[in-house]
Formats: structure tokens, sequence, C-alpha cells
């Protein structure tokens, strides 16, 4: 194997196994609770609405041009929306009248308690597979990186790390919420960062010199519909049931502000012909 393309790997795995350091923060702390868990899913949200709108898909926009931006950003818009058609979204099955009437509150009380435990795990698969989306370009962003240098490569790793460990929260605490496993968070957090070395593999193997850079902004902005759709059909009503509509949208922005920062610090280490 090439000596770059190994350097580029490790790097890749720097940034895509920070999502294993955020689930170990969910799993070493106890169980949160519906009101937690709302913040922080408004939290997710705000990082992901921060790095699809203020990142990804303005990129795009600025660098292969406002129609080519928008067309690769909506496509990823369709096609996560195609792809949550196919994941069933689960539902409680309606028990026999005649069995609750004796115990409506005891039983409603379990099966409200049991449709929140199956909403959360549901957004949380849906999480992990739209993670896995946005890091695979993002692999793809490294490998391309360090052809230019180690410097580069590594900031740009780093930088990744820093973002990554938040979305493996964001995967790991509805998983961990929802089936009270913590191998199963920290097993479906890891893997959503698996995404990011598998980028690196693919465009080194596969398109050795023929990935554009417009190809790859293309990319970029469609992972940007794909994180947008998230967040809005998924994240953000579980945020506004679970924590209150102030406090959820509190959080969304924090996170934003959050994110922006971690942006600032990545743009500001990079030079300026590369930008993730």
């Amino acid at each position: 194997m090439d000596s770059q393309v190994l350097v580029a790997l490790a790097l890749s795995l720097v940034g895509g196994l920070s999502t294993s350091l955020g689930a170990l923060i969910v799993i070493l702390n106890p169980a949160p609770n519906l009101k937690m868990l709302g913040l922080l899913q408004g939290f997710a949200a705000g990082l992901m609405l921060s790095i699809s709108f203020l990142d990804l898909a303005h990129n795009a926009i600025n660098s292969i041009g406002f129609l080519k931006g928008n067309l690769w950003f909506f496509a990823g818009v369709m096609f996560f929306a195609f792809v949550v058609n196919f994941i069933p979204e689960p539902t409680i099955a309606p028990s026999s009248e005649s069995k609750n009437k004796k115990h409506t509150g005891d039983e409603g009380g379990k099966d409200v308690m049991k449709k929140h435990r199956r909403q959360v795990l549901f957004s949380g698969v849906i999480t992990a597979v739209g993670i896995s989306l946005h890091n695979f370009p993002e692999g793809m962003a490294v490998f391309l990186g360090s052809m230019k240098g180690l410097r580069v490569g590594l900031n740009l790793a780093l930088a990744i790390a820093l973002h990554n460990i938040p979305e493996g929260v964001a995967v790991a605490l509805p998983v961990y919420f929802a089936t009270q496993s913590k191998w199963q968070a920290f097993k479906l957090s890891t893997l959503s960062g698996f995404a990011e070395p598998l980028g690196v593999i693919i465009v080194a193997y596969l398109f050795p010199s023929s990935l554009s850079p417009e190809i790859l902004e293309g990319l970029l902005g469609a992972v940007g519909g794909v994180m947008a759709f998230l967040t809005l059909h998924e994240m953000l009503p579980l945020a506004f049931d679970y924590a209150g509509q102030k406090q959820a949208v509190k959080a969304v922005f924090l996170g934003m502000a959050f994110m922006s920062a971690s942006l600032y610090f990545l743009e500001i280490s990079l030079p300026k012909e590369m930008s993730l």
C-alpha cells in the first residue's frame, strides 16, 4: 500500500474513531432523562445545521456555482428522503380495549414510554446513517488534503475529530436511551465513524486520479442536503417534544455556535485553497 494512502488512512481513523469518544461520554454518564435527551438532540441539531448550511452548502455554491451547488444540495435532500421512506417508522401496536380498561394508567404509561424508546431508537439509527454519509466524503477530503502535505492532512483530521465527538454523542445517546445497552450505543456510534476511512480507501483505489475537486465539492454539498433533511425531519421534532420549544431552540443555537467556532479554527489552520 502506498505510504501516502497509509498516512491518509491513519489520519481519517483519528477523525472517524472520535465518534467513539462521543459514545463513551454518553455511556459513562447516568442514563439521561427525556429533557436532557431533548436538549442534547437540539445541540446536535445545531451542529448539523451549521455544517449543512454554513459550511457544506456554502462551499459548494462558492466553488461550483449557485445552480450546481443547489442541484447537488437538493439531490442530497431527495436521496435521503428516499432512503428514509424505506425505513419503517416504529409504531405501537394497539392493545385490545378490554385489557386496557382496567389498567389504563399503568398500561398507558408503559405504552407511552415504549413509544418514546422506539421513536428515539429510530432517530438514532437514522442519525447514524446520516453521519456515515457525512463522514464518507470527509474521508475523501482528508485523503486529498494529505496528498498536499502532512500538515494539511493532520490539521484537517484533527478539526474533523473535534466535531465528530458530538456527532458520536448524537448517535449513541438515543440508542443507549432506547436499548439501555452500552455496547449497542458504542458499536453503532463507532461504525458510523468507520465511513471516514472507507472514503479514503475508495477514493484511493477506485478513483485514484479521476475524482476532481468539483465532484468532491458537489458530494459535500449533497451531504449538506442529507444532514439538513435529517435534522429537520428527525432531530428537531424530538428536541421540541422532549425539551420544550424554548429550551430546544436555545440548545440549537448553542450547537450552531459551537460548530461555527470549530469550523473557524479549521479555516484558519488550513491554506485558503483547502477548506472543508
